[in-house]
Formats: structure tokens, C-alpha cells, sequence
């Protein structure tokens, strides 16, 4: 069986947000894989840990540095000095996760958690695809 459903994500401020839950109340109870694609050039996803929130800060503080918009060589800034940094950010981390689910029970490990890597200065609402494959 497959399940497909497209939710819309709050705009969060710029950074690494924890969004396991509202990821999980659009799985069905299927055992079996999900995958979550974000469909944005400018914001990501990845799962990590989940439970001290500097880590998400380290991440932050990480990916400026890594992709600083103080450089001067970017030609794409139409929409400011965080257009071309956020879709390298992006393109770093990914569009999608995946990950096994057991009655529509994430397998996740312990400390592990689905984040929105929101990379512009003003966050945007985020359309997500949540794709369940699995049997009953």
C-alpha cells in the first residue's frame, strides 16, 4: 500500500527545527518506509539528534560559517546575501529523509529527530510530501 499526503509547515525563523511531530500525525499505521521530501531550494531536512537543543545551534553556527554570506563571489542574490547560501546549504543536507516505521511507529533511534533546516533570514511556509510505503 501506498500513502501520500502534502501538509504545509508553519513558517519557522531561519535554522534547525525539530518537526518529528507534525511529521508523524500524517503517518498511517503501516509497517514499512516513509519518505519526507521537502519541496523548497532554500530549506532542507535531516534527522539528528533530538533532545539538547544546541546541537541544533551548532548546526546553525556550523552551516555560516561553512557558507558564509559575506562572501562576495555569489552572482545569484537576487533576494538578498542568503539566496545562493541557502540553496548550497540545501543542496549540503538534502530534499528528503527516510526512515522505517512499525505500525506507523517511527524507528527511529533514541536521540533522533526530523529537522526543517530553515536556511533564509525570513522563514517561508514549507510544503512537505509525506510518502508511506507498506502493508497493513
Amino acid at each position: 500500500m501506498v500513502d501520500q499526503k502534502k501538509i504545509k509547515l508553519n513558517a519557522h525563523p531561519r535554522g534547525f527545527h525539530l518537526i518529528t511531530k507534525e511529521i508523524v500525525k500524517h503517518i498511517p499505521k503501516l509497517t514499512g518506509v516513509v519518505n519526507v521530501f521537502i519541496q523548497h531550494t532554500s530549506a532542507s531536512l535531516t534527522i539528528n539528534e533530538n533532545a539538547d537543543p544546541t546541537v541544533r545551534e551548532d548546526f546553525e553556527t556550523h552551516f555560516n560559517k561553512l557558507v558564509s554570506e559575506k562572501e562576495t563571489h555569489f552572482k545569484h542574490t537576487f533576494e538578498g546575501p542568503d539566496d545562493m547560501t541557502s540553496h548550497i546549504k540545501s543542496s549540503i543536507l538534502g530534499s528528503s529523509v527516510s526512515f522505517p516505521i512499525k505500525d506507523g511507529v517511527p524507528l527511529l533511534g533514541v536521540w533522533q529527530g526530523i529537522y526543517l533546516c530553515e536556511h533564509r533570514n525570513g522563514g517561508k511556509v514549507r510544503k512537505i510530501i509525506i510518502t508511506s510505503y507498506g502493508e497493513n
